[in-house]
């Protein structure tokens, strides 16, 4: 079976006004045209849906019980006319777990005032993860905090990022001047590997220590608040992530006699990726 919506749309038109002339014209169509369609929905169901009374359409008992449906389906075909129009479209976007949580979250809200029908979900991971899905077509943007180094990944640096060096209030290591020699040999909480703030903190920071004393490896950066400000070592978060807590004296900053730890964040997405104007209007709000 076969049927098109034109046929059903005929059909309908053709309940309506009872004649396959003025049908035609509704539709802009020629009346042979309808007939046409008339004649072949009624040759593919194998009944006539509607008796002939001179120059009449009846609709009769078959008609009748097709009418609803045929609306029914008509109704959702012009919905999905309609889904697309004024760049409407649903995205899926993957976040590395700091800008996940701490900046896509206010560009979203904005986003949401604008077009709070528009479906959009948002995942979070480590870098690794991000990175993956991009590259399987499973998001159709991602946000990063480490480099990504894949040929099929177009790259394209987004915010400067701060990281900070912190411990808990009154912790031995800020009881005397900070050196390298002390900060290697503190206790260090960090990310787990894959994570892009792990990588920049290795790169930028650890490599620069003569050794280090990894005290544990914990997969948020809640998690790792939490256990620096319970004195069970000292790590380094971006400032977004811990702001608040230097604020409130919940946590205090570690002074690190290197340059400032300043890491850009990247928007990623699939060299083969297709940026609808969805996709590029959301992007608008992400440049913050």
């Amino acid at each position: 079976m076969h049927i098109t919506l034109r046929q059903l749309e005929v059909f309908a038109e053709v309940l309506k006004s009872g004649s396959t002339t003025q049908a035609s014209q509704r539709l802009s169509l020629s009346q042979s045209a309808v007939s046409a369609a008339l004649a072949d929905l009624e040759g593919q169901l194998g009944v006539r849906l509607f008796d002939r009374v001179g120059k009449r359409l009846v609709v009769n008992e078959h008609g009748r019980l097709l009418y609803p449906r045929v609306v029914a389906l008509l109704d959702h075909a012009s919905e999905i006319e309609q889904l697309f129009r004024g760049d409407n479209g649903a995205l899926r976007i993957y976040a590395s777990s700091t800008i996940g949580n701490y900046i896509l979250p206010e560009v979203i809200a904005r986003y949401r005032r604008d077009f709070p029908a528009l479906p959009l979900e948002l995942s979070v991971g480590n870098t690794q993860d991000v990175i993956q899905a991009v590259a399987d077509f499973r998001v159709d943007v991602g946000f990063i905090e480490g480099p990504c180094h894949r040929g099929d990944i177009v790259t394209q640096a987004w915010l400067e990022d701060e990281l900070v060096v912190f411990a808990a209030p009154g912790a031995p290591i800020l009881q005397h001047p900070v050196t390298p020699e002390s900060l290697a040999s503190t206790p260090w909480i960090l990310r787990e590997q894959g994570s892009g703030t792990r990588e920049i903190v290795e790169y930028m920071l650890l490599s620069h220590l003569p050794g280090f004393s990894l005290g544990m490896e914990l997969g948020n950066s809640e998690a790792i608040k939490h256990a620096v400000r319970h004195g069970l070592g000292i790590s380094c978060l971006s400032r977004r992530v811990i702001e608040e807590a230097l604020h409130s004296g919940l946590l205090a900053e570690v002074p690190v006699p290197l340059p400032p730890l300043v890491r850009k964040l990247w928007r990623i997405q699939h060299r083969q990726k297709h940026l609808s104007s969805a996709l590029e209007r959301f992007l608008r709000y992400c440049a913050l």
